[in-house]
């Protein structure tokens, strides 16, 4: 793999012209869908947020949905006990809400209609947030961790990858046991070979990445 010194302005920059692109373009009726991969400590809000910025000063309609947003409950996070690798790999995230609330409106034909999001961790019960109307022709930015194998429908993925040194070092104390779930990701869904573009970010001051492949 081959890396490239760059900003994350820069790669927003970049990101935004690939989507902007008339070869590129969503057809009649239809959405843009990226994805911004990354373990908690990969921070993919910062990227995600550079991007929407970059979009909406071409004129493009942009929704950010951060997959924090769609936790599933703590009774069925923590069943299996509040550090079950298991669990956090396939259990943790709402994958069926996601499909249902935030894929679903925008595939071909959809109402465009989105929920931001649905759950909040902190107070543990729904947000009970309105509906988003993104009109067509407009961006999905979808992020957060454990977006890649799941088949969601990318038209761009990015994956923010971490060393497991640079993980360790920038999760929390009592978070450093999810390594092990970022590492059995790395290793069955291979996020690096699955994305469109891996940016390298141990050190955020500078990251590094390989561009975007096939361009």
């Amino acid at each position: 793999m081959q890396w490239k010194a760059i900003t994350w302005q820069r790669m927003a920059e970049r990101l935004a012209g690939h989507l902007d692109d008339p070869d590129n373009a969503p057809g009649p009726g239809a959405w843009q869908r990226v994805g911004i991969d990354g373990a908690p400590a990969a921070d993919t809000g910062t990227l995600a947020g550079l991007l929407a910025e970059e979009l909406r000063l071409r004129g493009r309609s942009v929704l950010v949905v951060p997959t924090g947003g769609f936790l599933r409950p703590a009774s069925l996070r923590f069943e299996f006990g509040r550090r079950d690798v298991d669990a956090y790999l396939d259990g943790w995230y709402d994958t069926a809400a996601l499909w249902r609330e935030v894929f679903g409106p925008t595939d071909p034909g959809g109402t465009g209609r989105v929920l931001p999001d649905l759950w909040d961790p902190a107070t543990d019960r729904a947000t009970r947030s309105p509906y988003v109307e993104l009109p067509p022709g407009g961006v999905l930015l979808v992020h957060g961790p454990l977006l890649l194998g799941r088949w969601f429908p990318f038209d761009l993925s990015v994956h923010v990858r971490l060393s497991a040194g640079a993980l360790a070092r920038r999760t929390e104390e009592s978070e450093r046991w999810t390594g092990a779930a970022f590492a059995r990701y790395e290793a069955e869904a291979d996020p690096a070979g699955a994305a469109d573009a891996v940016v390298r970010a141990d050190d955020p001051r500078h990251p590094a990445w390989t561009g975007i492949r096939g361009r």
